[in-house]
């Protein structure tokens, strides 16, 4: 199954919406990303770790970052694709990327 971001933006609004502040989600956010920066300390050995299988676990943690991003996108009424279509292109020109994302998915249809 494929998920887009605006599929998940609209499911996230109907979830949140009317009840979720953008401060309480950004708080989520700040959360999920130190659970990240402690599996990525233990996969570098900074940190002992009892959990055998640290990449299921880092893939929980970064859909759960995931999750919280695109809910304050959604809260906002930010079409997230449309925004990160318009980054890439600004950074494909400043960097000079051969292709920017746009073209990118363009080639993959």
């Amino acid at each position: 199954m494929q998920i887009t971001i605006y599929a998940l933006q609209s499911y996230l609004l109907g979830h949140y919406c009317g009840w979720a502040n953008e401060q309480s989600l950004f708080m989520k956010l700040v959360e999920e990303i130190g659970e990240v920066a402690e599996i990525l300390n233990k996969r570098a050995g900074r940190k002992s770790s009892d959990v055998s299988d640290l990449q299921d676990e880092l893939g929980t943690e970064l859909a759960d970052m995931l999750h919280y991003i695109v809910a304050i996108a959604a809260i906002n009424n930010i079409d997230l694709t449309h925004t990160i279509i318009e980054k890439d292109r600004k950074a494909s020109v400043k960097y000079h990327h051969a292709m920017n994302l746009e073209q990118f998915l363009s080639n993959r249809e």
